[in-house]
């Protein structure tokens, strides 16, 4: 496979791009594998490349029911950061924001990841004093972190709602400059040459059915492709994760599949140059630009439980009414489109990277709004798990039992409801 460098750019430049080779191969599933990774979405790619990379796993294969990156990673607002206090999301999404800082280099692959910073806008002095804890406690535990005054914010995005009688008074800002956005479908098309590499394989059009178990163990995945015989498996399809746990005979799940709406619009000329999220009053809204110039937001789940990868309107007049409360100058923009993503909702807004009821099958789950900026993470700590079949310290908690155990993993402090995790 054709290594990406200055010199193979300019040289296939001089001979009419004919020197690249497919970026991934194509592959026909084997009768069998020691490890299926079902989902071919961020997690899952990064799952098979770290069980490969980090741990020297043979005869693996990523399964997905449509094409790579056609579910929730190609689905998201693309947004990147780490500020989580809670023991075990602190260290997890640090760790992840280190790979991402890295990613490309590693993955010969450029994910276009932008350290633009994560603008948190306050609108009051006690929601500053609760950053101002949240993110002290970032920088006692090794991540970068910073409080702006208002006029500091004026000075650096100018062009935000700053009148006295706003909607939603701004009062400053918390923020973390080493946050950002990354490319969605390069991410995937990395982690996918990554692995390919290595040598995975890489199954598309390649949907699970049914799965075969003798008492406690999974023994084959029935799929459109054929029956596939299995040693370990791994669950990575965030909001089917339900339907899949259905098909594998184990019952009820503490997650709910609900739509999260992302919208984009026309292009613009440079306006903002950070990540911008506010939430008070019942609302919720994140705003960012991408390369080509559209701004792209997003805010609240719909309200109802759904597998549906379309959104409803009265979200997009909430959405629509968050961007220009904050930002006024965008009142005349056109939307280009809206689509939803859907999120697979915890009920105390934390994943699962666990073990599970059968021997060989591992879940990675529950991601709420947090999957894309979890990506890399998730992946190493899921290869982690499945290779050495125990959690590692840092997601001990991380699992389905966790509520017996009387953990809550709450950043929010919203309770057991999932709608309310953000």
């Amino acid at each position: 496979m054709t290594h990406f460098s200055a010199w193979n750019i300019l040289k296939n430049g001089l001979n009419n791009q004919k020197g690249w080779e497919r970026q991934w191969r194509d592959c026909e599933p084997k009768t069998k594998y020691d490890i299926i990774i079902i989902g071919g979405g961020i997690h899952g790619l990064a799952t098979a490349y770290y069980l490969a990379q980090n741990h020297k796993m043979k005869n693996i294969a990523v399964l997905e029911k449509g094409w790579l990156g056609g579910g929730n990673a190609g689905r998201n607002t693309t947004i990147i950061r780490s500020n989580y206090v809670q023991p075990g999301n602190r260290q997890f999404y640090e760790h992840s924001l280190k790979l991402w800082e890295n990613l490309s280099h590693e993955l010969n692959y450029n994910v276009m990841f932008s350290q633009r910073g994560h603008v948190t806008l306050l609108h009051s002095p006690s929601a500053i004093d609760a950053a101002a804890r949240r993110y002290n406690i970032m920088r006692l535990t090794g991540s970068d972190a910073e409080i702006w005054s208002l006029a500091k914010l004026k000075k650096i995005i100018p062009h935000l709602n700053y009148s006295a009688n706003a909607r939603f008074p701004i009062l400053g800002a918390a923020v973390q400059k080493r946050a950002g956005t990354a490319r969605h479908d390069a991410v995937v098309w990395g982690f996918a040459r990554g692995a390919d590499q290595k040598g995975v394989d890489i199954i598309q059009n390649c949907e699970v059915t049914s799965i075969e178990r003798e008492r406690d163990q999974i023994t084959g995945l029935k799929t459109t492709r054929g029956l596939i015989k299995v040693k370990k498996v791994g669950f990575s399809v965030a909001g089917s994760t339900t339907l899949l746990w259905n098909i594998a005979g184990l019952g009820e799940l503490p997650i709910e599949s609900h739509k999260l709406q992302a919208f984009v619009t026309e292009p613009l000329k440079p306006l903002l140059n950070h990540v911008v999220v506010f939430g008070v009053g019942g609302t919720h809204f994140y705003i960012s630009q991408s390369d080509k110039g559209g701004m792209v937001f997003g805010g609240d789940l719909d309200w109802y439980k759904s597998y549906a990868q379309r959104g409803n309107l009265p979200i997009v007049q909430d959405v629509a009414e968050c961007a220009v409360s904050i930002l006024p100058c965008l009142g005349r923009v056109r939307l280009l489109r809206h689509w939803s993503g859907t999120c697979d909702m915890s009920m105390d807004g934390s994943h699962f990277i666990c073990k599970t009821p059968l021997k060989n099958l591992y879940l990675n789950a529950g991601w709420n709004y947090g999957g894309f900026k979890a990506g890399p993470g998730a992946g190493w700590y899921f290869a982690d798990l499945i290779a050495n079949d125990r959690p590692h310290k840092v997601i001990a908690n991380h699992d389905l039992n966790r509520f017996d155990r009387g953990i809550n993993i709450d950043e929010r402090g919203a309770g057991p409801d999932p709608k309310l995790h953000g």
